[in-house]
């Protein structure tokens, strides 16, 4: 069970395995308590909600096949046309009742740091794997709607891009803290270009999207 310290602090004081790093290696603000948690915080609401909607609109196709759910656009756009893939349900299923449970541990585990609780290295390990395991979920599904579906969802879209953050963050924040250990100048340069590998991941996902639906683009802009 983790400990609850009498402030949510970013305290620069080492602790081994969850605590900051060493006084010669300071913290990369991000992955200080207070900005972390909040980061956390808001992904994790975000991809709730996201899920949330999802698991509603499901609902409605399972009680009505011609429920037409709030973001069905267009052929290549259509959230109803993707929950009827055996993409959407990998473990027997919906995928959205995951992203329920999962974000919920996020939202929970960044408002304990926020009240000042302190997570024993095992839980930041089992926070990363998991962080890790649905990313690469998320990948996957992003493939498959991109080169095997060849429709969009828009709220799992949503979950896509808060993904992104939320793993560099986590795999940043543990690295910073000695939870994975690495050598201090590989720490130094991830602490200092989180947000770059963020953004070049955004920009990777942007650029496969536009040349999957390339035709899509050149055929709804007149040429």
């Amino acid at each position: 069970m983790p400990s609850i310290s009498s402030t949510a602090g970013d305290a620069t004081a080492h602790q081994p395995g969850s605590g900051p790093a060493p006084a010669d290696r300071p913290l990369p603000t991000m992955t200080r308590d207070r900005p972390f948690a909040w980061l956390l915080l808001i992904t994790g609401v975000i991809g709730w909600l996201a899920s949330g909607a999802l698991v509603l609109e499901k609902l409605e196709v399972l009680k009505n096949p011609n429920h037409v759910t709030i973001c069905d656009v267009n052929p290549w756009i259509s959230c109803g046309q993707v929950m009827q893939t055996p993409q959407s349900s990998v473990f027997g299923f919906p995928n959205m009742f995951i992203g329920i449970v999962a974000f919920a541990v996020i939202i929970t585990t960044a408002m304990g740091i926020l009240a000042g609780a302190r997570f024993a290295r095992w839980y930041w390990l089992g926070l990363q794997t998991g962080v890790s395991l649905g990313f690469v979920f998320v990948v996957w599904l992003w493939s498959q709607a991109l080169y095997s579906i060849h429709i969009l969802c828009p709220f799992c879209m949503i979950v896509w891009a808060i993904m992104i953050p939320m793993f560099v963050w986590v795999t940043i924040r543990n690295i910073s803290h000695g939870v994975i250990a690495l050598p201090a100048g590989p720490t130094r340069v991830l602490g200092e270009a989180g947000w770059i590998i963020t953004a070049l991941l955004y920009v990777a996902v942007i650029a496969t999207i536009f040349f999957a639906f390339i035709q899509v683009f050149i055929g709804t802009s007149g040429y």
